[in-house]
């Protein structure tokens, strides 16, 4: 049975009635929203808008290994792996910023791009598109030119993703959704066992 998208019987919708900024900056907007609820209730809420990122699961020739980082997130105090990516600079296109995020962070060049979907990684709360690309294929065409982004990144088998995102060290939203749309698309043959994982200096 097909699902939906439009909705169906009562009008859930929050009802804005205005909005007025708290704090602005290039990296972060907060606002305080007058919205109402279906049931009439009336109260400010908050609302944040950050810029919109780009990230890529790039695969090896073979499409047997993604290419991950091993970084730290000073916020939560941790580290994780995670796909290359970034911010989108005004006016750019979501595909250029990923490719370019890629170059950049890891001195591969994908061979081809293609988007795979678009998600808001806090949707009640925050306005920031996560855009997804799957990268197929990698050049080699120098160093990363970002030397502050990362310890150091693998070629990661995509048989030992599940056990990285069950063992919680994927925590990245845009990483994690990525991941498992590459797995989803691979099939049981992706989580077959692979050979070493293979280190980058």
């Amino acid at each position: 049975m097909a699902v939906e998208a439009e909705s169906q019987g009562t009008d859930t919708r929050w009802v804005v009635h205005g909005s007025r900024n708290v704090y602005r900056s290039e990296w972060i907007r907060l606002n305080m929203a007058d919205v109402e609820l279906p049931d009439g209730q009336r109260f400010e809420h908050h609302t944040v808008w950050m810029p919109a990122a780009a990230m890529t699961a790039l695969l090896n020739d073979e499409q047997t290994h993604v290419l991950l980082m091993w970084r730290h997130r000073f916020v939560p105090d941790l580290w994780n792996w995670e796909l290359p990516g970034g911010l989108i600079d005004q006016g750019e296109e979501p595909a250029v910023t990923a490719a370019r995020e890629i170059e950049e962070e890891t001195g591969y060049r994908p061979r081809s791009l293609e988007h795979l979907v678009t998600f808001e990684p806090m949707i009640g709360m925050v306005n920031c598109p996560h855009h997804v690309f799957l990268g197929r294929g990698a050049e080699r065409i120098g160093e990363p030119t970002e030397t502050t982004e990362m310890e150091r990144m693998q070629w990661v088998p995509l048989a030992e993703v599940p056990e990285l995102i069950r063992s919680g060290l994927v925590s990245n939203s845009g990483t994690l959704v990525a991941l498992l749309h590459v797995l989803a698309m691979s099939g049981p043959s992706a989580t077959q066992p692979a050979g070493d994982t293979t280190h980058i200096n």
